[in-house]
């Protein structure tokens, strides 16, 4: 039964504010409660991007938004779809990043997500089916607040990167937002900061870990299942140490996704691919050096190791491909305390004259000749002038990819790269990065962002209710953003630009729908995946109910 009244003007899923009609008020008990004059979306939307457009500073441009997103989802959506470009680094990424710094200090709205205690496992159920309200969910993004972005464990904080994620995957893919869950596994935080906050509103103890900590998530994991059969399961900003173990834990038996270990691989392996496509060259005669080891860096390794594979190199001839440095250096065989996803690509210390002095970047650039190199260190300028034209003496197109954000603590700028290398480096960054103007040529940088991939990635999956993400799901989804480069213009990106998200996360969903059902994972049948993408969609209208 539809709610009335007030009741219905405080459902952000059903509110339509000043666009309700004369003859909706009087159906829905709302004659007096609103200003008499009819607006249409189109009307609303001008309104408020004139409002969003007198606040000063982005802080106060996101609080903004997530009013109009408290109060009306239509609207927002609509706003959104218009402004993807101006809007995506307001509600997400940089800006998000002091939000999620500030949440228990600006706290309003705790935006439909659900707040799951790790001291109160048995409300798993219950919280669940509260926030869900009795909505059909298929879409969870899940974080336990460790490592967000760059910045470290926010705690309960976290939240708001689930309802980030979640944003853009109905402004970019069009899934209903209706259908979707932002949840917060608060098992507690290690961040002294918070703890001695008297208005931080998690649990105030360190973090939990060890087999209780699994138990909890375990917890979680099976109840979501059993409430929301037909769910997506979007793993967010997990620590090292549990965020690869929790992906091999459910990967093969449940639908589930993690963004910051295959997300961030099939962005950069799209990248690459374009990055190919320009220069001409294959991706078996690379040579990739991973700066920044940790779950990123060695999540990007695994894919592109995976893609290796699948064009017919053994897995020993494709780790011969890889070298990871982290803040030891180049890490070999016997580094001491080893991740399990960095103990794969350690080399031999006999490969090398002096093994000794390879614990920095230079001395690395110097011993391998990489082709390729990627950063995901969070530490700022690593990739300095020495290593870069080091590494431009032995390849004639460097691809370079300085991922780590927020922008203080990229690797390099993009314009460095380009003097450095006399126009000759392919590059893509964390961040949003300018043009840049280089003996006559205007260079476009591509932005190895997330959001470019998962949104359209998580569409195609839900529209055939795939069984799994299985690896040739994530394969297609890269060549399909990678493919969409223009290698015949010159300074030409090596990925798509944001601008464009809503139409590229369409085709990528069209591609990963298709490979699904050509491997039976399909729970859903569809003749191809056009059709099963054109079934799913949601678009911003009013329309929807009456």
């Amino acid at each position: 039964m539809i709610k009335t009244g007030q009741a219905l003007l405080n459902d952000p899923f059903l509110n339509r504010g000043t666009a309700f009609s004369q003859q909706d008020r009087q159906k829905y008990h709302l004659v007096g409660m609103l200003p008499p004059r009819v607006q249409s979306l189109a009307e609303q939307a001008q309104e408020i991007y004139s409002q969003y457009q007198e606040k000063a500073t982005a802080l106060e441009k996101r609080i903004f938004l997530m009013t109009i997103f408290n109060t009306n989802r239509v609207l927002f959506f609509k706003l959104f779809s218009e402004h993807v470009t101006e809007f995506m680094p307001i509600v997400y990424d940089p800006t998000i990043a002091e939000s999620i710094q500030n949440y228990s200090h600006l706290f309003v709205n705790p935006q439909n997500a659900a707040f799951l205690s790790i001291d109160q496992p048995e409300q798993i159920q219950a919280t669940l089916e509260n926030a869900a309200a009795g909505r059909n969910i298929k879409l969870i993004v899940v974080t336990d607040g460790e490592a967000i972005l760059g910045i470290g464990d926010w705690g309960v904080q976290g939240v708001d990167i689930s309802v980030g994620k979640l944003m853009v995957y109905t402004a970019a893919a069009g899934v209903d937002p209706a259908t979707v869950l932002p949840v917060v596994l608060d098992v507690g935080t290690n961040n002294q900061q918070l703890l001695q906050d008297p208005l931080y509103l998690g649990n105030r103890h360190r973090r939990i870990s060890g087999e209780h900590y699994y138990q909890f998530v375990d917890n979680f994991v099976q109840t979501a299942e059993q409430l929301f059969p037909d769910m997506y399961l979007h793993f967010e900003d997990f620590g090292r140490d549990h965020a690869a173990q929790i992906l091999s834990r459910y990967r093969s038996h449940i639908l589930t996704f993690n963004d910051d270990i295959q997300g961030t691989g099939i962005i950069v392996l799209a990248g690459i691919l374009g990055a190919l496509k320009i220069s001409g060259e294959k991706l078996t005669d690379q040579t990739y050096l991973c700066y920044g080891a940790g779950t990123a860096g060695t999540g990007i390794v695994q894919q592109i190791y995976t893609e290796m594979l699948q064009s017919n190199l053994s897995p020993e001839q494709a780790r011969q491909h890889f070298y990871l440095v982290d803040k030891q250096g180049l890490l070999f065989a016997d580094t001491p305390d080893l991740t399990p996803e960095q103990k794969q690509f350690t080399r031999q210390r006999h490969e090398f004259a002096h093994p000794e002095q390879l614990t920095d970047l230079l001395s690395v650039v110097q011993a391998v000749h990489p082709t390729i190199l990627v950063g995901t260190s969070t530490q700022a300028g690593a990739f300095t002038q020495k290593v870069v034209t080091e590494m431009a003496a032995h390849t004639a197109r460097p691809i370079i990819f300085p991922l780590s954000n927020p922008t203080k603590l990229a690797e390099a700028t993009a314009a460095d790269l380009i003097k450095w290398t006399q126009g000759q480096a392919l590059i893509a960054t964390g961040i949003p990065a300018e043009p840049v103007d280089y003996q006559g040529t205007r260079y476009e940088i591509g932005q190895a962002n997330n959001a470019l991939v998962y949104p359209g990635l998580g569409l195609g999956a839900l529209a055939v209710n795939a069984k799994i993400l299985s690896d040739s799901m994530i394969s297609v989804a890269a060549h399909s953003l990678g493919g969409l480069v223009d290698s015949k213009q010159p300074g030409a990106a090596v990925l798509p630009p944001v601008k464009k998200i809503n139409l590229f996360s369409q085709t990528l969903a069209k591609s990963v729908a298709q490979q699904a059902l050509q491997e039976h994972l399909n729970q859903r049948e569809y003749r191809d995946g056009e059709q099963a993408i054109a079934a799913q969609r949601w678009q911003p209208s009013y329309s929807q109910w009456s």
